[in-house]
């Protein structure tokens, strides 16, 4: 298995596609996604454009469907919740369908929509993707941060270095690196593992989300490990529980 990183979908080769690819926006799209299938949602289908969002999700029953919309770390007017995975109990996703749509994770996503495999990663179930990994062996993986509007972002890097490091800890002859992006974010997450929730605090979608007083969403998403649950893509930009 040989890893890359790439810190944003920008900066991926253009003309390639990894057997698998781990798709990361720890704040917070890859971690509502888990959420909401680990509480019951029957899909999540992920829309890097909202005018689309709006015009499939029409298709479904207003008792089966939940949009979420999220632009500037804020919820979109006309949406039924914006982007926390604290909103997303079983009494309120359970059975149903979640439309969504945010500035940074649905883009990567879309991405890499065309690879083999496709999985959703964050801190919150890191091991469920070390664990589906080590058990598939893919030839080449890609491990994708959804960074900020094109930029680097702390978070997702840190969250590639967990699953790095655990990969290579666990299998070290059969896990190769990629790309210096891998060393580095096993060299950040060393760094932070024992504080990630002052690292997000630092970071600046972390200091976005607490001016918007989202200070509980960032506790939950630096939990790691918390949930045993892994969101792989059925079909294009359509992601279940695995």
């Amino acid at each position: 298995m040989k890893l890359f990183v790439y810190h944003t979908p920008e900066l991926t080769p253009a003309d390639d596609l990894p057997d698998c690819a781990v798709v990361i926006d720890v704040l917070r799209a890859t971690t509502t996604i888990a959420t909401a299938l680990n509480a019951g949602a029957e899909a999540v289908q992920a829309f890097s454009d909202l005018e689309q969002l709006m015009q499939e999700s029409e298709a479904w029953s207003p008792d089966k469907r939940l949009r979420a919309g999220e632009r500037g770390g804020a919820k979109v007017e006309g949406c039924d919740l914006g982007n926390s995975p604290l909103d997303c109990t079983p009494e309120f996703v359970g059975g149903k369908r979640l439309f969504i749509s945010t500035t940074n994770g649905t883009r990567a996503l879309q991405r890499v929509e065309k690879s083999s495999i496709v999985v959703a990663g964050s801190i919150i179930n890191r091991q469920s993707v070390v664990r589906f990994l080590s058990e598939k062996q893919p030839e080449t993986v890609w491990i994708l941060g959804s960074g900020w509007e094109g930029g680097y972002s702390l978070e997702d890097t840190v969250c590639a270095g967990a699953i790095a490091q655990s990969l290579m800890s666990q299998g070290a002859d059969a896990v190769t690196v990629g790309n210096d992006e891998v060393v580095a974010a096993i060299a950040l997450y060393t760094q932070w593992k024992d504080n990630l929730l002052q690292l997000f605090h630092q970071a600046s979608h972390g200091q976005r989300l607490l001016r918007l007083n989202c200070d509980e969403d960032l506790k939950y998403c630096a939990a790691i490990d918390s949930l045993d649950v892994l969101p792989i893509q059925r079909s294009p930009g359509l992601l279940v529980k695995l």
